[in-house]
């Protein structure tokens, strides 16, 4: 990851539908909070896709490789197969190698229906059903499940320097080993390893939670839960129902690290009905750059400002006002030119 010390590089993939209009409003809350961040654009998803036919270029891949992070708005994925085309995130992912997909849900005010919410889920982001491994014959279609020892290691390495960033109280290993006790098993007992042998001891609450109860609890008793550790595809479900608590994956933001990049992605989607009406809300795209900020270039008061200009605009009402996007954008400007104490909560 990027040092704390060198100037700060951003690599801006607007992608796909309002992924082109939250992702301008981000940078500029990035660069109101992060004087002297260079930027430089690219594109990939399915506009360049049909433009170009390569959801991402080669160009792109050098360019996020060249910044050591990046930003990316948005894809718009169609519902069935076509020859030569993959979600441009997920071909970002495997060839940059991003293995942790960081999604945090806190409750905010104005938006949340519920205070007390503050997990933060850790899913493992190469393999599992995401390997992109289906095959059909006739009626029959088959998809392979990919778990590695290597992978589920790593990840819960990235779960434990989390945790222990966070001064977390509990990691909560989720999995289905008793219907998958050779994939499951494999990554619940990789991760379990990881955890016991963590130097000076893990010094926090381990327990394992099979996801169907970690879904139910993610509805019913969020705040049973601190950092979260699991699989692709439950990861990507659980982090999902869980933003609901946070206000909703339109506001929901997330962070691909691998190393030595990374990639901030808002939850949502490139939303085409909504797209150039002003009404998307920024606000996930701009808890990302937040993301980036902390975890990639180890400015923790600069996400915390970041963090809190959002708190602020969200409490008094900023996404309410129409048009949003431009109603946040000015919020959250106008909160961090008034300036965050240092001594500020997070």
């Amino acid at each position: 990851m990027t040092a704390g010390d060198s100037a700060p590089r951003l690599c801006v993939i607007p992608g796909d539908g309002i992924g082109r209009e939250v992702v301008p409003v981000a940078v500029e809350v990035l660069r109101a909070a992060l004087p002297g961040l260079a930027c430089e654009e690219a594109e990939a998803g399915w506009e360049c896709f049909r433009a170009r036919g390569k959801a991402v270029p080669a160009q792109t891949l050098d360019a996020v490789r060249r910044c050591g992070a990046a930003l990316f708005g948005a894809t718009a994925s169609p519902g069935y197969k076509v020859p030569g085309y993959r979600s441009a995130v997920l071909e970002l992912r495997q060839r940059l190698g991003l293995y942790a997909n960081i999604r945090p849900v806190a409750s905010r005010p104005g938006v949340s229906p519920r205070g007390g919410v503050d997990l933060v889920v850790v899913r493992e982001n190469t393999e599992d059903l995401y390997a992109g491994r289906e095959s059909r014959e006739g009626n029959t279609a088959v998809a392979q499940r990919v778990i590695t020892a290597a992978a589920s290691r790593r990840i819960a390495q990235a779960a434990m320097r989390l945790a222990v960033q966070r001064g977390a109280r509990k990691i909560t290993i989720v999995h289905k080993a008793n219907v998958l006790p050779l994939t499951d098993g494999l990554f619940r007992d990789s991760v379990r390893d990881v955890i016991a042998a963590w130097p000076g001891g893990p010094g926090i609450e381990v327990e394992e939670c099979y996801v169907d109860v970690a879904a139910l609890r993610v509805v019913a008793a969020p705040e049973s839960f601190d950092v979260v550790v699991t699989t692709n595809l439950f990861g990507d479900i659980l982090s999902d129902a869980a933003a609901h608590w946070g206000g909703g994956l339109g506001v929901a933001p997330s962070l691909n690290l691998g190393e030595p990049v990374a990639i901030a992605e808002p939850v949502h989607g490139s939303a085409p009905d909504i797209a150039g009406t002003g009404a998307a809300n920024p606000t996930a795209a701009i808890l990302s750059v937040a993301l980036l900020a902390e975890h990639v270039w180890q400015r923790p008061y600069v996400a915390r400002r970041i963090e809190h200009a959002i708190t602020a605009a969200l409490a008094g009402g900023a996404h309410q006002r129409p048009p949003v996007l431009a109603s946040v954008r000015a919020a959250v400007l106008s909160h961090l030119e008034s300036g965050i104490p240092e001594h500020a909560n997070r």
